[in-house]
């Protein structure tokens, strides 16, 4: 079974003094509690991470900065087709 986004966030914090070390200011991906990719801005970060995995859920955080929350009227839209 696919971790929550709050089982995804926990993770994160578990680790995060070694992210804030290792990589601060980077945008980082978890997924199913794991750290999956570290990216030098969010829309490279998003393009991968919806690509590889859809709807998630999963988090995509700058390190070193407050958390975000979308808003949950965000609709998703499909980046890449498969065609």
């Amino acid at each position: 079974m696919v971790a929550t986004l709050d089982e995804n966030i926990a993770a994160y914090e578990k680790v995060r003094d070694y992210l804030e070390s290792k990589h601060f200011r980077k945008w980082v991906v978890f997924y199913d509690e794991e750290l999956v990719g570290s990216y030098d801005d969010f829309q490279d970060a998003a393009a991968e991470t919806v690509k590889c995995f859809g709807r998630g859920p999963y988090l995509i955080r700058q390190v070193g900065r407050p958390p975000m929350r979308l808003p949950s009227s965000v609709q998703y839209r499909r980046i890449y087709a498969d065609d």
